[in-house]
This record gives structure tokens, C-alpha cells and sequence, in this order.
């Protein structure tokens, strides 16, 4: 069931024609053990609408199932079926690298280890087993013993290196912690070879979650710039951005194409309000969205008029500097758009 309805001239709605809403979980649904206010709310109602809801994460440290739990228990009706993790599309690219029932040197926890055993695969901890490959992803109790194995086993040329992904940081209850992609760069100073990548923005997460959920026209929803929306962007899905999590005004002022999403929300109640249409002026100097304009002249960005939405003038800001064609660093931006 879709969501379409007829198109307004002055808005849109960021659910028209949409058969599945996909989601990011950090920063999008929770941060560390809390929900983010409305989260719960909007996405119960995505579902109550119709539409199949899944939710993708790159975080490798839990299983499907400890993932639905954790949903479950903000008041959402989650399955381990509606989740699709890291570690299920690492797997997915380790069948094409090697054998069934083949040894697999296992750099994560209980997230990782549970899907390579569901794979079929052998999992140690050591490179004595002689590992035919070694897959990587975060648990906040990994260490140097891990990667340290995990360099020994890797510095054989013939033994393959999945990594569930590579986001730098990831957000927790205490605020933006180191992410896997800092564990998965100490092996890389180490062994001088980079891992083949499954989570986002690598299409295989994204390939797992449509096949599974038999979506043809998708929305994602994240927030995070170079791996929600540039995999979206990838995969060919709708990419939503909501303003809860990593990436903000400064960043999306800065987004290069191909990580610039098709809506910025301020939270999730604002995927079911009338989303406003970007307009240029005749002379290609104002871009307005609401009651927001921006001028740009040149290489100098300034707010005309701020309007009553802190959103609707980040989405005018950053139309009137992605439609530009000019660099970020070139230009002279009013910090009205980004403070």
C-alpha cells in the first residue's frame, strides 16, 4: 500500500508514492537507550498507514533480535525480521568470497558472531586457526588482542577482509563516540590493505533490506550524511534527512553531490506535514522555502529573510549553495544559516 497522494503545487508530502519507510536506528530512532522525542509516534504511524517499516543499522555489537527487543520497548511492533544489520549484508558478501562452513576470524561481538554462525561459517578468535577470511565490526568491548589477530591473519594475501562498515563515530548516551571505521583504520596502518565494505553507504546493506521487505520505491530515513544519505543516494531510494543526530545545518550546507538528501525534517513528525517547495527567484539570486530567503551574490550566502522555521532556512541555505555548483570552502556563508 502507498502512501500517494495528489501533488500540491506549493508542497509535497515526503511519503508520496513510498510502498516502504526504512530507517536508520542511531540518531534517527534512539540515542544510546532513549527514544528521540516523536520517533516512536511517527514511525507507529507509518505503519498504521500501510506501509512495511524496516529499520538498517550499521551498528554490529547486537543481534536482530536484541534490536527488535530494544524497539519493542519504546512501544513500536518490531520483529527481528523488520531488522536488517551490518553484520546479515557482511555475510551476504562473505558467500561470494568463500567456502561454505569455511573458518572465519571474527573481530566483533555477539552481533557478528550470530550472524556468521547463522552463515554456516566457523568462527575463531585466532589467526593460528588459519582463518580463509576475517570480518570486522564494532563491540564496544573489542581491543588491541582482536586486531591484533586480526592483523596477523590479513598480512596473508590469500585471506579475504569483510567490514561490516566503516562510520567514523557513532552516537551514544554519553554523545559521539569513536565507530568502527577507527578499528577498521588501525588494521589498515597494520596490514597496508583496505576490507571489502557491506553496511552503508555499500549497496549490499541496502540490497538485503529490499529484497527482504520487496520494496520497489523506498524511502530511507537517517541522519547522517556520508553513509544514510549517499547510500540511499546509491541504492536509488528516497534519502530523508532528519536533523536528530550526527549531521546538521553546517554539514548539510557542505553536503557534496550525491550526499544531499530530498528532504530535510526537523524530527519525524514532519514526514507526514506538507513538505515546501524550493523557489528561485526570476534572477536566480533569492532561493525561498516558507518564509525563509536566502540571497546569494557571488560567492557570498546571506539570509534575507529568516522566517519562523530554523528548517525551512537550512533548506533554502542549502539549495541556494548546492544549486550554485561552487564549493563550500569557496564561499563567504552568513553563520545565521549554521548557528
Amino acid at each position: 500500500m502507498s502512501l500517494f497522494r495528489p501533488k500540491r503545487t506549493d508542497s509535497v508530502l515526503p511519503l508520496d508514492g513510498v510502498d516502504a519507510v526504512l530507517a536508520d536506528l542511531d540518531g534517527v530512532v534512539y540515542q544510546g537507550p532513549e527514544p528521540i522525542p516523536h520517533a516512536v509516534d511517527a514511525l507507529s504511524r507509518v505503519s498504521a498507514e500501510g506501509l512495511r517499516t524496516g529499520y538498517i543499522t550499521n551498528n554490529a555489537s547486537r543481534t536482530d533480535a536484541q534490536v527488535a527487543e530494544h524497539l519493542s520497548g519504546f512501544g513500536l511492533s518490531v520483529a527481528p525480521a523488520d531488522v536488517v544489520t551490518s553484520p546479515q549484508a557482511a555475510m551476504r558478501v562473505m558467500r561470494t568470497l568463500i567456502e561454505p562452513g569455511a573458518t572465519v576470524l571474527v573481530v566483533g561481538g555477539v552481533g557478528l558472531v550470530t550472524e556468521v554462525e547463522k552463515a554456516g561459517f566457523v568462527v575463531t578468535r585466532q589467526a593460528s586457526d588459519h582463518p580463509a577470511a576475517v570480518v570486522q565490526g564494532f563491540a564496544p568491548e573489542v581491543g588491541w588482542t582482536q586486531l591484533a589477530e586480526a592483523s596477523f591473519a590479513l598480512h596473508d594475501p590469500s585471506v579475504h577482509w569483510v567490514a561490516t562498515n566503516t562510520d567514523w563515530t557513532i552516537p551514544v548516551a554519553g554523545g559521539i563516540a569513536p565507530g568502527n571505521g577507527t578499528l577498521v583504520s588501525a588494521v589498515h596502518t597494520a596490514v597496508g590493505r583496505l576490507p571489502v565494505v557491506a553496511g552503508k553507504p555499500e549497496s549490499p546493506i541496502f540490497e538485503v533490506a529490499l529484497e527482504r521487505f520487496g520494496a520497489s520505491h523506498a524511502a530511507f530515513i537517517g541522519d547522517r550524511l556520508d553513509t544514510d544519505t549517499l547510500g540511499a543516494k546509491r541504492a536509488g531510494l528516497r534519502a530523508i534527512h532528519v536533523l536528530t543526530g550526527i549531521d546538521r545545518a553546517k554539514q548539510l550546507l557542505a553536503a557534496p553531490q550525491g550526499s544531499r538528501p530530498d528532504f530535510i525534517l526537523a524530527d519525524l513528525r514532519q514526514l507526514f506535514e506538507p513538505y515546501p517547495v524550493t523557489q528561485t527567484s526570476k534572477d536566480g539570486s533569492e532561493t525561498s522555502v516558507g518564509a525563509s530567503v536566502v540571497r546569494m551574490k557571488g560567492h557570498v550566502v546571506r539570509v534575507v529573510t529568516a522566517g519562523d522555521s530554523t528548517t525551512d532556512l537550512v533548506r533554502a541555505g542549502s539549495a541556494a549553495i548546492w544549486n550554485s555548483g561552487m564549493s563550500i570552502h569557496a564561499l563567504d556563508v552568513d553563520p545565521a544559516l549554521y548557528s
